[in-house]
């Protein structure tokens, strides 16, 4: 296994933990399982409770990546948080869509929802992240990655 695919591995697994664990707390014991109302907006409890945990393994996992998985990256740092950002916006679309269908379609348990997602959203994740926002570019060859 490359050094980088297991600090991924190593890295990811414990923001997912942190992530899993947030949501759990967050659905069962903060928002006790009751739709949340912000003002103008309501949320169900698992999608309000998932937003609420990636508004802090966000930061956690982009500091993950940049100093710990993947250091060898020739892009600058503010170019990889955009990148990031972009993936990561991605990941929340494609965490959102299979919550919202898994608990509200298929009538699974919101936690289980979010493990079974989130093994969904990590394959994508890792590759786009591979090879977008942490890619090394080969100095004989600047336009393409190695």
């Amino acid at each position: 296994m490359p050094l980088n695919t297991f600090r991924y591995a190593a890295c990811g697994g414990a923001n997912v933990v942190l992530d899993i664990s947030l949501f759990f707390i967050l659905y069962n014991f903060v928002f006790r399982k009751q739709v949340v109302e912000l003002g103008l907006i309501a949320f169900q409890p698992h999608i309000a409770a998932f937003l609420f945990s990636f508004c802090i393994t966000f930061p956690v996992g982009f500091l993950l990546s940049k100093y710990i998985v993947w250091t060898d990256s020739t892009i600058k740092g503010h170019v990889q948080l955009f990148r990031y950002f972009v993936i990561v916006m991605m990941n929340l679309l494609l965490n959102y869509c299979f919550l919202k269908l898994l608990v509200e379609y298929f009538h699974i348990y919101p936690t289980i929802s979010k493990l079974i997602t989130t093994v969904i959203v990590i394959s994508f994740s890792y590759l786009s992240q591979k090879h977008y926002t942490f890619k090394v570019k080969d100095p004989l060859f600047p336009n393409e990655s190695t």
